[in-house]
């Protein structure tokens, strides 16, 4: 057995553990996810996630991202956590490795739900929210960074957060380069290689314009709040 496969298979017996004492939550109705930006990926369940970016593209797997966010915030975090980020007593999904193994876990609860003595742990989400849901919810967990990922530029991202609130920005495409190098050090939980991390959002909507620092500098404001 490879150390990842070993890795993932300890993460798979940790969730399964956790996951009876998550408070049960089946009479929670799912919430529609629009997924029509997204490329049809047939009407036979994967097993592997098609949304990642080798597979489809920078542009189709940041759609990817954006709708999976709004899909796990909608239906994933009363339970796991704003972000992906469990409170403790929900599986913490951003450990499901980025990876085929990660990913058959991932999408057979998604699908079937879990349920224990009688008691609906999680719902089934499969034939409510449909597949393309389902991949995009994975792709945005997946390209969560790991806690603590920002620690080491916290400070700097602060001072770069006040100076694009001041809208008195001398070089917009150097602070657009030290984000981006920022950005790429930020390391995920599931080994996937790029983390949606506030300093990357904030990187790719910084351009020359005032409107632009403004709301990088809003993704950061709520980005660093969310990790103090």
């Amino acid at each position: 057995m490879s150390r990842n496969r070993f890795r993932a298979g300890l993460v798979a017996l940790t969730l399964l553990a956790t996951a009876t004492i998550v408070v049960a939550h089946g009479d929670v109705a799912p919430q529609p996810v629009n997924t029509d930006a997204l490329p049809d990926v047939g009407e036979e369940w994967l097993t592997e996630n098609p949304y990642r970016e080798a597979a489809v593209g920078r542009d189709v797997w940041l759609k990817a991202v954006e709708i999976g966010a709004s899909g796990f915030t909608q239906n994933c975090a009363r339970c796991h956590g704003l972000g992906a980020v469990s409170g403790g007593l929900a599986p913490d999904l951003r450990l499901l490795e980025a990876e085929e193994y990660g990913d058959e876990w991932f999408i057979e609860r998604f699908r079937d739900g879990y349920t224990q003595d009688g008691t609906t742990k999680m719902p089934a989400f499969g034939d409510v929210l449909g597949q393309k849901a389902a991949w995009a919810i994975r792709t945005y967990i997946e390209t969560r960074p790991e806690d603590g990922a920002l620690d080491d530029h916290a400070d700097r991202l602060h001072e770069v957060r006040d100076e694009l609130a001041s809208a008195k920005v001398e070089d917009p495409k150097a602070l657009k380069a030290e984000l981006e190098k920022i950005a790429a050090e930020v390391k995920t939980a599931s080994g996937a290689p790029v983390a949606d991390s506030v300093a990357y959002e904030a990187a790719r909507i910084l351009a020359e314009t005032p409107e632009s620092w403004k709301k990088a500098s809003e993704i950061l404001t709520v980005g660093l709040s969310a990790t103090e």
